[in-house]
């Protein structure tokens, strides 16, 4: 029984896996007509996404031929996620979150459409690159809390674990497949084909999400004796004065029901620490590959795309066999020990093949890992929170994950070399997930 002092907590996972017990990763596009439609819409706009970021950094490189400048233009779009996420998730558990997301991914096209238009005319700078960087990140702190807290509308919660698994397979799925098809674009017609061709993917995106209907759901921050939401919804006409007031005193009420002591508290405490120093090495990756393992752009592509093909294998596991699984909890527990594991070996390790072989252990266990952490979290919040658990979550894994861990482990490689600070990072890691491992039953209770 949960103490006075906790988060209340809802049944075991375990008993609300979908009554079905199919393994198929798929199963659920077939049982839900929105979700299929929206993951088809995401997947798609996906790989134009990361087309996108390819091009962006390669794009800041040309004008500015500085590697802090690229740094620069990575976190600025990282920026508006850190410092208003938590003021966006309160909005979204007070209103439309379809048509929040519509809006959203209106302007997302509209930033790309803006940013080809100046690439293409040749008239970008590093200035106007940074402010429609900032642009984006602005619309990406209401989008992502939007999104992720409407799938459970799309597939009800039986059927959300597999959903958030399989919407992370679209993912990795296209980190693999952008890159590719941005270097083709750039080489055959020119950098700014690929904000293009992004802002094109958000058309199929806004034609599927405008044939998407949901059911009725209660809005507000306040709650009846069964846990609904009982307060009026904000709306576009209020005040600029209520909403910073609405959305601050959400945002507070939010962070105070996430970090009471509990199960809630102590999986959030681990997905910190994992996303500030477990996923930014990535940033390294291409110091490895040249100064390392003696590889040039290619080989560097290739390692993200071992990555990318590890995390797309696990994502479609997550959605399958392991979403059935009586209790998931090991399962997560036992992919944050290995993850940081693999880390370690992948830091000195010279031959390419076992690189190649360790990058995908390491992206099949970080996907895992993050696909059921985020599933997991989900149904131990009261709906009334959910907005917000996902703000604090992008907050983490998108925010403090690049403007802060990306920072700190090139600081650190500039003064102990890559190698020793991906292993300094992945020990602490290490250090995080055993400690919770001993202290925390949140992995035995799911």
């Amino acid at each position: 029984m949960p103490s006075a002092t906790r988060a209340p907590s809802p049944p075991p996972v375990a008993e609300r896996t979908s009554s079905t017990g199919s393994s198929n990763p798929f199963r659920v596009l077939r049982r839900h007509r929105n979700f299929r439609i929206f993951w088809t819409g995401q997947t798609l706009s996906l790989v134009g996404s990361w087309m996108q970021t390819m091009a962006v950094g390669w794009l800041s490189l040309q004008l500015s031929n500085s590697a802090f400048i690229v740094g620069l233009v990575s976190s600025v779009g990282a920026l508006p996620i850190v410092l208003f996420s938590m003021h966006a998730g309160a909005l979204v558990d007070r209103g439309d979150r379809l048509r929040i997301v519509r809006f959203t991914q209106a302007v997302f096209l509209l930033q790309a459409a803006v940013l080809w238009l100046v690439t293409w005319t040749g008239q970008v700078t590093i200035p106007l690159l940074l402010v429609l960087q900032f642009v984006q990140g602005l619309a990406s702190a209401v989008e992502i809390p939007a999104r992720q807290s409407m799938i459970i509308q799309l597939v009800g919660r039986d059927d959300l674990q597999p959903a958030i698994a399989l919407n992370s397979s679209g993912f990795n799925l296209a980190r693999v497949v952008g890159p590719a098809l941005g270097g083709g674009i750039i080489g055959q017609f020119g950098i700014a084909w690929c904000f293009g061709v992004n802002a094109l993917s958000f058309v199929a995106v806004l034609w599927g999400l405008f044939l998407i209907t949901l059911p009725a759901r209660a809005h507000g921050d306040g709650a009846d004796a069964r846990g609904r939401d009982v307060s009026p919804p904000l709306t576009a006409g209020a005040s600029t004065a209520r909403l910073l007031r609405e959305s601050t005193r959400g945002a507070m009420e939010g962070l105070r029901y996430l970090l009471k002591p509990g199960h809630v508290r102590d999986l959030l405490a681990l997905v910190t620490v994992g996303a500030v120093f477990g996923g930014p090495y990535l940033t390294l990756l291409p110091v490895v590959a040249r100064d390392q393992l003696g590889l040039g752009a290619g080989g560097y592509g290739a390692m993200l795309a071992m990555v990318g093909v590890g995390g797309l294998v696990a994502a479609l596991l997550v959605a399958g066999p392991i979403s059935h699984r009586a209790r998931k909890g090991r399962v997560l527990m036992g992919a944050a020990l290995l993850f940081p594991s693999l880390l370690i070996a992948f830091a000195y390790t010279r031959a390419v093949p076992a690189a190649f072989a360790l990058l995908f252990a390491s992206g099949l266990a970080m996907i895992t890992w993050n696909a059921l952490s985020n599933g997991v979290l989900q149904l131990m919040v009261e709906e009334r929170f959910r907005g917000r658990l996902m703000a604090f979550y992008s907050m983490v894994f998108v925010g403090l994950s690049q403007a802060i861990g990306s920072f700190a482990i090139g600081a650190l490689a500039r003064g102990v070399g890559a190698s020793a600070a991906i292993a300094t990072c992945a020990v602490v890691l290490l250090g995080a997930s055993l400690a919770t491992m001993l202290r925390s039953g949140f992995w035995r209770a799911v």
